[in-house]
């Protein structure tokens, strides 16, 4: 009797520890799969107009590509538009450049908590999924609209606004519901971008010093 009650209860042990092994592996695999979701890149934008492996949203089809990378935030991507903004888009809407613009986000750390710097960028994905010919208006009211750094932002409502504006109202519920954030962060690591704005010309990245002597050259 007494042999037969040690085997039952070695028995109870052995399922014991495998129960207990069952429910580690499984919380193990639950934190690896939560791990892996929170670095994803996220839904892409399926839009004739963006490029679902480099992030770009393109525009003409010139020969040249230039490549712009900017942060919403960044008031040197400002300056940056109203320097050279309306002679891009001028040149890709004449097929003279191919314009990839890319939407980052570096400067969420600037905007109280609001992370607006990926929101800003995941609205721009959000109109040119939902309404392509509205997106390079909508990129402008950003810049022209841009709020100062260590500011909120613009709320989502006030983004929305800004996409009804330049015709672009269906992209309303992407917008609240930061359909591409994930994605905005992902390209921003994918690229090292580290400072905006960024400009590459034929996938060589340019100094900021020679900027404006490469432009001269290509735009006239």
């Amino acid at each position: 009797m007494a042999a037969a009650a040690k085997s039952n209860t070695n028995w109870f042990a052995i399922g014991i520890s495998i129960a207990v092994v069952v429910v580690l592996v499984a919380l193990g695999g639950l934190v690896v799969f939560l791990n892996n979701q929170a670095s994803a890149p996220g839904t892409a934008p399926q839009s004739a107009i963006v490029n679902e492996e480099t992030g770009a949203i393109s525009f003409g089809e010139g020969d040249t590509e230039i490549d712009t990378f900017v942060d919403f935030m960044c008031p040197i991507c400002g300056d940056f538009e109203d320097t050279y903004g309306t002679a891009l888009q001028d040149a890709a809407a004449a097929d003279e450049i191919t314009l990839n613009i890319h939407p980052v986000s570096i400067l969420d750390r600037l905007s109280q908590n609001t992370e607006f710097s990926t929101r800003a960028g995941s609205a721009v994905y959000c109109v040119a999924a939902e309404a392509p010919d509205s997106t390079l208006d909508f990129f402008n009211a950003l810049f022209e609209n841009q709020p100062a750094e260590n500011s909120a932002g613009l709320s989502d409502d006030e983004l929305i606004a800004l996409a009804e504006q330049a015709g672009a109202g269906d992209a309303a519920g992407c917008i609240t519901d930061g359909t591409y954030k994930r994605f905005v962060a992902s390209q921003t690591d994918e690229h090292e971008i580290q400072g905006t704005p960024t400009v590459e010309i034929d996938g060589e990245r340019i100094e900021n010093s020679e900027i404006g002597a490469r432009f001269a050259e290509i735009l006239g």
